[in-house]
C-alpha cells in the first residue's frame, strides 16, 4: 500500500520559515562587551533575505560553499539560516586552527565567499592571499579593513551590502538529501576531514534535540550556546531554537568564565551548552564571586569529553543547576546519546546513569565491536570500539576515501567503551589514548574523573607513557587548585579503594594548565609530546 501523505521536504528553509512566521517576536540577544544588542526572529528573517540576495548578486549559485569565520552572534545566525535556505552550503571555519589547516580546509571545500568578523581580521588576513578559491570577503563589525587590503579579494562591509538588498527572497524547496552545511574534523591525526550535513539530517537532528528525551528545547527556553558555532554546528542548538521558538543568547567573543557567569546572572538563560573545561572554569569563578544567581538555568548541556561526576555534583550542590551529559562527534551532527537517568532509577542508580555517556536518542543505534568487527553483548563488561549509525550520522567524508572508518554501514568512532544491559554507554578512552598495561586496559577517563573529585584538584589529564616492564603505564598530569597543595602520595592514597590497585599511576606531573585543543578539550597529544621531549617535570613513586 502506498502512502498518501504529502512529500514536503525537510529543509533548513522550512525551519527558517517556521521560526520567522510562528515565533517572530522571540529574541536574539548578542553580547557586545558593553551590554547587549537585541533583535527578533522576524527581523533576522528579513536580514536573511537580504543576505541571500546579496550572495546571489556576488555569484553564489547551486551548492557553492559560503564560509564563516565568526563568533557566536546574530550575524553568524543569519548565515546559519540564509546560506542553506538559499540552496548553498554553509561551511563554518574553526577560528582556532593553524594557518596551515585553515588553508587546507578552505581549498578542499572550495569556499567562494567568507563572512568574517572584523575582530578576527588579523588572523584571516595573514593567509587570505593564499586562499585561491575565495573571491569575496564580507566583513561584519566596524573594525579596520587594513589586514585584507593586500589580499587581492573583493572586501565588502556586511552591513553596507545588506542595506542595498531587498528582504524578499524566494527560499528554495531543495532536495532534502542535498548538502546544507559542512564541518571539518580537527585533524589531530592527518588532514582534517569534511562532514557534509544534509537538510534532512539537520532537520531530524533538530527535532531530536527538541524531544523530552533529547534536550527538551521549547518555546519558553532562552538558550546560551557557548560551544562555538564552528564546532559541529554548535551541537544543533541554533536550528533547534528556531524550530522551537526558543530565544538565543549569543556570547560573541566573551566566552571566558567571568563574562559568562555575569551573562547567566543578568540575562537569565534556561539552557546552556559547553565543554566540561568551560564549566570547571565557571564553577571556580563562582567560588570567588558568590553573589551570582544561576537559578534560571534548568539545564546545562555538557559534552565534548567525559564530564566528571564531581563537577556535576558541585553544580547541583553549590548552584542548584543540573548538568546533563551528552555524547556525539562532528560525524554524528553531533547529538547521539544523552545521559538522562531512567524514570525508574533509584537515587544511587541515577548517578550511575548520569555519569555515563547516556542512552542513544531515538534514531541512533550503537554497538560495541572487537578489533575484527564482532559485535559484543550489552553486559556492562565487554569492552570494544563503539560503532554508530542513524539518519544524522555521516556515511563518508567529503571527497576522501577512508573506508577504514566505515564498517558494514556503521561509523567506527574511535572511542572505546561498553554498554550496560539497560542501554547506557560508558566510554573509557579514545583508541589513540587507550592505556594497555601488561595486556590489560586502564581507563584514563575513570582515572581523570576520580582525580577531579579530590578537593584540591582543579583538573587532571591521564596519558599512557612507555614502561620497560608493563609496556605502558599511566602518567597523571594534575592542576592543583589555587591556594591548595597535594602530593603524589596523597593523591594516590585518594585513588586507593576507588579503582583497581594496578591502575594507580606511579608517575605524576604538576602543571599550571592542561593544554587544550581548538574546541577546548584536553590535548593529550601535546602532553605526550612534552613527556617524550623531557619538558614535563615528573615525580615517580616506588
Amino acid at each position: 500500500m502506498r502512502s498518501t501523505m504529502q512529500g514536503t521536504p525537510l529543509t533548513v528553509a522550512s525551519i527558517l520559515r517556521h521560526g520567522v512566521e510562528i515565533h517572530g517576536d522571540r529574541r536574539v540577544i548578542t553580547a557586545t562587551g558593553e551590554g547587549f544588542r537585541q533583535t527578533t526572529y522576524e527581523q533576522v528573517g528579513q536580514r536573511c533575505g537580504q543576505l541571500a540576495n546579496a550572495l546571489r548578486r556576488l555569484g553564489i549559485a547551486g551548492d557553492d560553499r559560503v564560509a564563516t569565520f565568526q563568533w557566536n552572534n546574530q550575524e553568524h545566525l543569519e548565515a546559519y539560516a540564509a546560506v542553506p535556505a538559499m540552496g548553498a552550503v554553509l561551511h563554518t571555519l574553526n577560528i582556532r586552527l593553524s594557518a596551515e589547516q585553515i588553508r587546507f580546509i578552505v581549498g578542499h571545500a572550495e569556499d567562494k565567499v567568507v563572512i568574517v568578523d572584523s575582530s578576527l581580521a588579523p588572523i584571516l588576513g595573514r593567509i587570505l592571499p593564499e586562499l585561491d578559491t575565495v573571491k569575496v570577503v564580507l566583513v561584519t563589525g566596524d573594525g579596520a579593513l587594513e589586514p585584507f587590503e593586500a589580499s587581492g579579494k573583493a572586501v565588502l562591509r556586511y552591513e553596507e551590502v545588506l542595506s542595498a538588498e531587498s528582504s524578499a527572497f524566494a527560499w528554495i524547496d531543495t532536495d532534502e538529501s542535498s548538502g546544507a552545511a559542512m564541518c571539518y574534523t580537527s585533524g589531530t591525526t592527518g588532514d582534517p576531514k569534511g562532514v557534509v550535513y544534509s537538510h534532512r539530517s539537520l532537520y531530524l537532528h533538530s527535532m531530536a534535540a527538541c524531544t523530552g528525551n533529547g534536550l527538551g528545547i521549547a518555546e519558553q527556553d532562552r538558550i546560551l550556546p557557548i560551544v562555538p558555532m564552528f564546532h559541529a554546528n554548535a551541537w544543533g542548538l541554533p536550528y533547534a531554537a528556531l524550530m522551537a521558538g526558543a530565544e538565543l543568547l549569543m556570547p560573541d567573543r566573551f566566552m571566558q568564565a567571568a563574562p559568562l557567569a555575569e551573562m547567566v546572572h543578568s540575562q537569565r538563560p534556561t539552557v546552556a551548552g559547553a565543554v566540561p573545561t568551560i564549566w570547571n572554569d565557571v564553577l571556580l569563578h563562582t567560588e570567588k564571586d558568590t553573589g551570582l544567581d544561576f537559578s534560571s538555568l534548568r539545564l546545562v548541556v555538557c559534552g565534548g569529553s567525559a564530564v566528571p561526576q564531581a563537577l556535576m555534583e558541585a553544580f547541583e550542590d553549590r548552584l542548584g543547576v543540573t548538568i546533563l551529559q551528552a555524547w556525539g562527534m562532528t560525524e554524528t551532527s553531533p547529538m547521539a546519546s544523552v545521559a538522562r537517568p531512567a524514570v525508574t532509577a533509584s537515587s544511587d542508580d541515577s548517578w550511575r546513569m548520569r555519569a555515563t555517556q547516556g542512552r542513544p536518542v531515538c534514531g541512533v543505534e550503537m554497538r560495541i565491536v572487537t578489533e575484527d568487527g564482532t559485535p559484543q553483548p550489552r553486559d556492562g563488561r565487554s569492552v570494544g570500539e563503539l560503532e554508530v549509525r542513524g539518519p544524522w550520522v555521516t556515511a563518508s567524508y567529503y571527497e576522501v576515501g577512508d573506508d577504514a572508518r566505515f564498517h558494514d554501514g556503521w561509523l567506527r568512532t574511535g572511542d572505546v567503551g561498553y554498554i550496560s544491559p539497560d542501554g547506557f554507554l560508558t566510554l573509557t578512552d579514545r583508541m589513540k589514548d587507550v592505556i594497555k598495561s601488561g595486556g590489560e586496559w586502564i581507563s584514563s577517563v575513570e582515572l581523570e574523573s576520580a582525580l577531579a573529585a579530590h578537593p584540591d584538584v582543579f583538573e587532571a589529564a591521564v596519558i599512557a607513557v612507555p614502561d620497560e616492564r608493563w609496556q605502558e603505564r599511566p602518567l597523571a598530569a594534575v592542576v592543583i587548585r589555587e591556594g591548595a597543595t597535594a602530593s603524589p602520595g596523597e593523591l594516590r592514597t585518594w585513588l586507593s579503594g576507588k579503582l583497581p590497585r594496578w591502575w594507580l599511576p606511579e608517575r605524576w606531573s604538576f602543571i599550571e594548565q592542561i593544554p587544550r585543543t581548538s574546541v577546548g578539550k584536553f590535548d593529550k597529544k601535546v602532553l605526550r609530546g612534552d613527556y617524550a621531549g623531557g619538558r614535563l617535570k615528573v615525580e615517580t613513586l616506588d
